[in-house]
């Protein structure tokens, strides 16, 4: 699985999932700790209802049917509210729940808050990231600065590798 941590500093891989719990769409509570036992794709993207983090879900959504045949489920997490992201999942017909780290506690237990520029402006924002995490609670791939273009199939490969 190194290759699919290239360009970013493999800190996390073989190495335990931070543990967490995010209220997520559809009225629930999301635990990682309750998902052992299958593998979890787990997306971290910048904002809801933009167009690069549209086209991710719509992969994701795509492939859906092959990561559960794999035996994975997939979760995006992004800052924006539980509100915000029942309206995206409805919009784009999205067959997987989205988590919200309002506080960025999860973002950052991730490292995922990075440094970021637009307009001149510098701001901190999500670095569009992706983590295959194991059935034993392992993070066995993460890919940082994510190009959306092609990300799903090479996620969804890594996951049947596993």
């Amino acid at each position: 699985f190194a290759e699919a941590a290239r360009g970013s500093d493999p800190g996390m891989l073989n190495k335990p999932a931070p543990d967490f719990e995010l209220p997520a769409t559809g009225g629930q509570h999301f635990r990682l700790s309750r998902t052992k036992g299958a593998p979890l794709v787990l997306y971290f993207y910048p904002k809801d209802n933009t167009p690069g983090c549209t086209l991710e879900g719509q992969d994701f959504r795509r492939l859906k049917d092959k990561f559960k045949a794999a035996g994975a489920e997939i979760v995006g997490v992004s800052r924006d509210t539980v509100v915000s992201h029942e309206r995206f999942k409805e919009k784009c017909g999205f067959n997987f729940e989205l988590l919200s780290d309002e506080s960025g506690d999860v973002c950052r237990a991730f490292d995922v808050i990075q440094m970021k520029s637009m307009y001149g402006r510098q701001f901190q924002g999500i670095e569009r990231s992706t983590f295959v995490i194991d059935g034993g609670g392992k993070i066995r791939a993460e890919w940082r600065k994510v190009k959306v273009a092609g990300h799903a199939d090479e996620v969804l490969e890594a996951v049947k590798a596993i």
